[in-house]
This record gives structure tokens, sequence and C-alpha cells, in this order.
């Protein structure tokens, strides 16, 4: 556990390793851990190298789950960017406005601003 030093006034002072040993559990978090898996890992971590293989598959499975989720929100923006495109289209002129969601509002007149 952190040791927490003191300064004169009694305010906390983090030296560089304190910082270190902070700044992991916060990117832990970030990579999708909750905090059970973050104390199992630091269970493993506290006990020595000898756990490197298990923290290894721990974090390799957060890895993959990660990679899932880039993969979902890329697909999630470049749906944006198409519909984007797809309006700007519209409101030019280039394209009728069609809608997938409501075949009734299909239209071969396009849609203009302010309108």
């Amino acid at each position: 556990m952190l040791n927490v030093k003191r300064d004169k006034n009694n305010r906390r002072v983090f030296d560089a390793h304190d910082i270190a040993w902070i700044k992991d559990p916060v990117c832990l978090k970030k990579c999708g851990m909750c905090i059970q898996e973050m104390k199992d890992y630091l269970a493993l971590y506290l006990q020595g190298p000898g756990t490197i293989p298990r923290r290894k598959v721990m974090l390799a499975e957060k890895q993959r789950a990660l990679r899932a989720q880039i993969a979902e929100l890329e697909d999630s923006a470049a749906f944006i960017d198409w519909k984007q495109s797809f309006y700007d289209d519209v409101l030019a002129g280039r394209r009728p406005y069609v809608s997938n969601l409501i075949p009734a509002l299909q239209s071969e007149e396009p849609l203009h601003r302010g309108g």
C-alpha cells in the first residue's frame, strides 16, 4: 500500500515513485478493469515476478475487449461520416432524400437549407 509522506504542514508529499504507483491503477481503470479486477491484479503484482504470466493474461483479455470496442467505435464513426456526407449531398441537391426508417417520407425532391 502507498505510504503517504507529509511535510511539516501535514500536506501530502508525493515523489516520482508514488506518482508512478498511482498512475498504474488509473490506467487500469481506463482500460476497463473493475475495482475487483484491479485488486486481483495488484495482489498478483505484490506477489512478485512469478505472477507475470497471469498478469499478462489479464492484460491480454482487457486488450482484446478494448480492441473490440475500438472497432465498434470506428464503425459508428464511419456511419456518422457516411450519414453527414449523405445529408450534405441532399442539402446541395446532388441526391434525393430517401429514408430507410420511414418509407412514406421518401422523396425525389432534394431538401434545401432553411426549409
